[in-house]
């Protein structure tokens, strides 16, 4: 592929980048057509046209009724010098989600309708693959580097193939399975994959696989199925176990946003109750830990339930007072 970075270095690289996909897709665009395209001013796409000509790419126009732009030797060029596993690569940072900013996602997301087949299928496939979540599980330290088969299960995501898949449970037992890859989280530092069995819809930490044997047979993907609301849905129903003990308070309003950055997810937030406090409810993993975390927030919160969290914060606060009073 003809260098012209230096040659037209006042031309964005990204718009160069959609204009040469969409003259090797099409046998002949017009600058009303490049224009609309890549959302510029005709006079811009005129301009951004005759650069990459005059850089040694080899694009000519023909004058006249029925004129355009075309590539010298045909459509099909492959002027890209893209191989299938680099395309899906590119389209990892289009999906939502990547820290690419806006402005990038659109023109990546722009080349996608440029690309010859059967690139296009996988580089859309690869921008819908992994969701990140930064919200850590507990307090625990997962090793960073990357885990051993992601790769690989990344891949058969992308491509939609089932997978043969041994796994390490958390007690050290050692199975094989075939799954349905659907897509992959990033939780934290910590890896999954969610797939689908024959028990139904599972989530795998990756750093237990311990083997991935990729299969020819098709995954079977619900329509309407999305990775980021089932991992909600996933990560919902994770933290309600780890936090089964919902507590019943009532705060004054200027409490709120210090419990909001207290609990974070863990808070939800009620009515408004007649003497103006507001209703929260606030999930724990038990009442010793619960009592904990609120006895320093008595300024703004009293809790009504349950109970026995209730008898906790009174016996914290008479030991407190006994050592401190």
């Amino acid at each position: 592929m003809t260098c012209f970075c230096g040659n037209v270095a006042g031309v964005r690289a990204d718009r160069l980048m959609a204009l040469l996909f969409l003259l090797q897709q099409r046998e002949q665009v017009t600058a009303t057509e490049v224009a609309r395209e890549l959302e510029v001013s005709e006079r811009t796409a005129r301009r951004d046209l005759d650069a990459l000509a005059m850089a040694g790419v080899p694009v000519y126009s023909t004058q006249g009724r029925g004129g355009g732009w075309r590539l010298v030797g045909g459509a099909r060029t492959d002027l890209s010098g893209l191989t299938a596993s680099e395309t899906r690569a590119l389209f990892l940072v289009a999906g939502p989600a990547s820290a690419a900013s806006p402005a990038v996602k659109a023109a990546l997301r722009k080349l996608v309708r440029a690309l010859p087949e059967p690139f296009r299928v996988q580089a859309e496939a690869a921008a819908s693959s992994l969701v990140l979540d930064p919200q850590r599980w507990g307090t625990s330290q997962v090793e960073h580097r990357p885990p051993r088969f992601l790769d690989e299960l990344q891949d058969a995501v992308i491509r939609g193939v089932q997978v043969r898949l041994g796994y390490v449970d958390r007690n050290g037992t050692e199975t094989e399975r075939t799954v349905h890859p659907l897509g992959i989280v990033a939780k934290g530092p910590a890896w999954y994959l969610v797939a689908t069995t024959e028990a139904g819809r599972r989530t795998f930490r990756i750093d237990r696989v311990s083997s991935v044997d990729p299969t020819d047979d098709p995954v079977h993907r619900p329509d309407d199925f999305s990775l980021a609301e089932s991992w909600r849905e996933i990560a919902d129903e994770v933290d309600r176990k780890r936090t089964p003990l919902e507590i019943r308070a009532v705060c004054v309003p200027d409490g709120i946003a210090i419990l909001r950055i207290a609990f974070a997810s863990r808070l939800q937030v009620g009515g408004t109750t007649s003497d103006g406090r507001i209703e929260v409810a606030i999930r724990g993993s038990d009442e010793y830990v619960a009592a904990g975390e609120l006895a320093g927030l008595i300024e703004w919160v009293e809790v009504t339930g349950p109970p026995e969290v209730r008898d906790r914060l009174a016996s914290l606060g008479r030991a407190l007072a006994e050592r401190y009073g």
